[in-house]
């Protein structure tokens, strides 16, 4: 691609958001804290459902220290309605990381972020983005989109190997904020009046339908707990209305995990 053609691309990205950018609201701080709650709600949820649980998880837990010190029960319950509970799990756990190794300092490197419990490469670099201007490459599924319609016209299978150095190529070193929080709403647009570009991607996969998945399952148990702490797998069983087998199945499986804790007969958040 020759550069004129990543300075008109540039010019497309800039040109759209400057238009129609989101007003949304983790993106009206700088406050690491508060991005890696944001970024961690937003892996698997989509941004309507994640910006009123947002201000409440924050209004909740205000600070690290405070999301440390809280009891994995409360964690839960202000993260019910997001899915994927381990991420609350996992954002508690890297709260006490942060608290004991960092003295409550959100790590300001690739290497220090993705250390802790559930942040990956695509997380740690949006984090060093949206908080510290840290430019740093990465890929998830709106800027897979973004690529893959602009460079790959109609090709099927494209993998993210090649999308990879035109992220690389294109990317505002000086802005990588700004530039990221364009590129992502370009994305969306393109998937909210296109086929999904992302249906063209080598690694493309299909979400699993929840209803009466053991994800399903799983959530359902875990929000009962919450709230009755202290039933029996009969009772549990009858409140979250699924077969005794799948349910005890669920609470082996959510206190191996350490979700649950599970004393004579009973069952509690650990």
């Amino acid at each position: 691609m020759p550069k004129r053609g990543f300075d008109a691309f540039r010019e497309l990205i800039r040109g759209y958001y400057a238009q129609h950018g989101r007003d949304l609201p983790w993106r009206r701080t700088r406050d690491p804290y508060a991005i890696l709650i944001s970024e961690v709600m937003l892996q698997q949820t989509q941004v309507p459902r994640v910006i009123p649980k947002y201000a409440a998880f924050l209004g909740a837990f205000p600070d690290v220290f405070a999301l440390a010190e809280a009891p994995l029960a409360d964690v839960l319950a202000a993260w019910s309605g997001l899915g994927y509970n381990r991420r609350a799990k996992w954002l508690k756990q890297a709260a006490e990381t942060i608290v004991a190794q960092y003295g409550g300092s959100v790590p300001d490197t690739l290497e220090g972020l993705t250390a802790l419990p559930g942040i990956g490469h695509a997380t740690a670099a949006q984090i060093l983005a949206f908080a510290f201007g840290v430019a740093v490459p990465f890929i998830e599924t709106n800027i897979r989109s973004v690529y893959i319609h602009e460079f790959f016209g109609d090709a099927d299978g494209v993998p993210d190997s090649a999308i990879m150095p035109l992220v690389e190529a294109t990317l505002d070193r000086d802005d990588p904020r700004t530039w990221y929080y364009a590129i992502m709403d370009y994305g969306t647009h393109l998937k909210a009046t296109l086929p999904n570009p992302s249906r063209r991607s080598a690694h493309h996969a299909y979400q699993p339908r929840f209803e009466g998945s053991m994800r399903q399952v799983r959530g359902a148990l875990v929000r009962e707990v919450a709230v009755r702490p202290g039933q029996d797998a009969g009772a549990l069983a009858a409140a979250v209305g699924f077969e005794p087998g799948r349910v005890a199945s669920a609470l082996d499986a959510l206190t191996a995990e350490g979700f649950f804790s599970a004393k004579n007969g009973v069952y509690r958040i650990s």
